[in-house]
């Protein structure tokens, strides 16, 4: 998603121990540290639960062509039944 390399997370720091000063900025990356995995859990989360959903379409739909091809079957064999046992038509 984001790509942060050495030098940007350097400049953060710095700027951050600038802004912050030294006694605040632990407790604010402790902080930022949480919100940033509480966002990552819920990403984590909804990626899960659209994975499962589409897997979940993908079986409904395997299970609705399988039900057709059964269907299909079903009466093919019923139709050449129907033709075994019919009559012989007299004429």
């Amino acid at each position: 998603m984001f790509e942060t390399g050495f030098l940007e997370l350097l400049i953060l720091g710095l700027v951050g121990l600038l802004v912050l000063g030294p006694e605040r900025l632990p407790k604010a990356a402790h902080g930022l540290g949480l919100w940033v995995g509480q966002i990552k859990r819920t990403l984590s989360s909804m990626q899960q639960e659209i994975s499962a959903q589409l897997k979940t379409e993908e079986l409904c739909q395997t299970l609705e062509e399988q039900q057709h091809t059964l269907d299909t079957n079903l009466r093919q064999a019923k139709h050449a039944i129907e033709r075994i046992t019919e009559p012989p038509v007299s004429g």
